[in-house]
């Protein structure tokens, strides 16, 4: 492990390692050791008690924020015809087809952070699986990026759509927004995210689905929350 800067040893100091906090302490605690000199982004961490390796228990969706992420998000459309006009009108950065498909595999292009597309290009935009899977830029409708309605997609990743996904340690890790956004619009986005993760519980989970939870800043250390008061 490399050498802790003298922030993130002034930020431990603040925390009590043995204490679970309620989430509008962590998320106060989470700000107080927010001190790098850029508008760090916080995100949330939350280990289930799933198995992932089970195709019933995994956890998957998209959720709007009500504040948004705070980063402004570029969107790349696969769709032909009207579908790509409104994806245009919708205010994607970038709409094509195959060209893109091209662009993709000959280039090494990824100057985008969110790939959607309609279900009749799907059989284009799947030989790109193998680049796009492993940045988890797949389309997939569990998240909404698999739709005729694009414009209605690329709207709500505008305004701050996010996606959750349970990774292979069963653990799913989402920002929440930026340090700048303060400490209500921060709880707004943290509740009705927690509420969506809670919904997402497969019925083949067993036990206590919500193991543990965690925030923290882009370079601070992480607040412990009471995984039985996150919908407090």
């Amino acid at each position: 492990m490399g050498k802790m800067g003298k922030n993130y040893l002034e930020s431990i100091k603040l925390i009590d390692r043995n204490v679970l906090y309620t989430p509008a302490e962590a998320v106060d605690l989470t700000l107080k050791t927010a001190k790098a000199k850029f508008d760090e982004t916080i995100e949330l961490h939350v280990r289930l008690g799933v198995d992932p390796r089970h195709a019933d228990q995994q956890v998957r969706g998209a959720v709007v924020l009500p504040h948004g992420t705070g980063k402004k998000v570029r969107v790349l459309v696969f769709a032909k015809g009207d579908k790509a006009k409104e994806a245009e009108a919708a205010g994607a950065e970038f709409v094509g087809a195959e060209d893109l498909v091209d662009k993709i595999q000959k280039e090494n292009w990824f100057d985008y952070d969110v790939v959607v597309a309609t279900p009749d290009m799907m059989g284009v935009v799947g030989r790109l699986g193998r680049v796009l899977g492993p940045k988890g830029l797949m389309p997939n409708p569990k998240s909404g990026t698999v739709t005729f309605d694009v414009a209605k997609a690329v709207q709500e990743i505008k305004a701050g759509k996010v996606e959750y996904r349970v990774d292979k340690t069963a653990i799913v890790h989402v920002p929440v927004g930026k340090k700048s956004f303060g400490n209500d619009k921060l709880m707004d986005n943290f509740r009705v995210l927690m509420e969506a993760l809670v919904k997402a519980k497969p019925a083949a989970a067993k036990g206590q689905y919500i193991k543990s939870v965690s925030v923290s800043s882009t370079m601070g250390p992480g607040v412990k929350i009471n995984p039985t008061k996150v919908l407090e």
